[in-house]
């Protein structure tokens, strides 16, 4: 079973503060991504020379009154992995509760004992959707 550490995310309040700090650590930025329609901007920014190694700034366009108070500026560890269905069948069978289940045979999310989100990305293309991950309701949240 392959696994690739891919980033750390962390929400922000002010994305231009945020990055101003992220700068003055050392890290750079690598790539953004504005999504219009999900109304985000996601910023990573990594260490120079270390460009997988990011921290990824979630910055929501509408605010997001929750923060700082709501201790949701940690958002998700995310990892790369070889088969995603067979990544999670795993873990099901271990007594992990797969939170969003990997429908569209490219991302799950499952939770710590801990309670820290992890997200699953399926390494290169998505897979076919299959059963029983494309019929899978969501469980919690992730």
């Amino acid at each position: 079973m392959g696994l690739k550490y891919l980033h750390t995310m962390v929400r922000v309040k002010d994305l231009d503060a945020s990055m101003a700090f992220y700068r003055l650590l050392g890290l750079e930025e690598t790539r953004r991504w504005d999504n219009e329609g999900g109304r985000f901007t996601l910023v990573f920014m990594a260490p120079p020379g270390q460009p997988d190694c990011p921290v990824e700034l979630t910055y929501n366009w509408d605010g997001d009154e929750g923060l700082p108070s709501d201790s949701r500026h940690f958002g998700h560890l995310a990892y790369e992995v070889d088969d995603i269905y067979a990544t999670c069948a795993h873990l099901l069978a271990n007594g992990v509760t797969i939170n969003r289940p990997p429908r569209d045979g490219h991302m799950a999310f499952v939770r710590s004992p801990d309670n820290v989100s992890i997200e699953l990305l399926q390494a290169g293309e998505a897979k076919a959707p299959a059963e029983p991950w494309a019929s899978m309701g969501n469980t919690g949240h992730w």
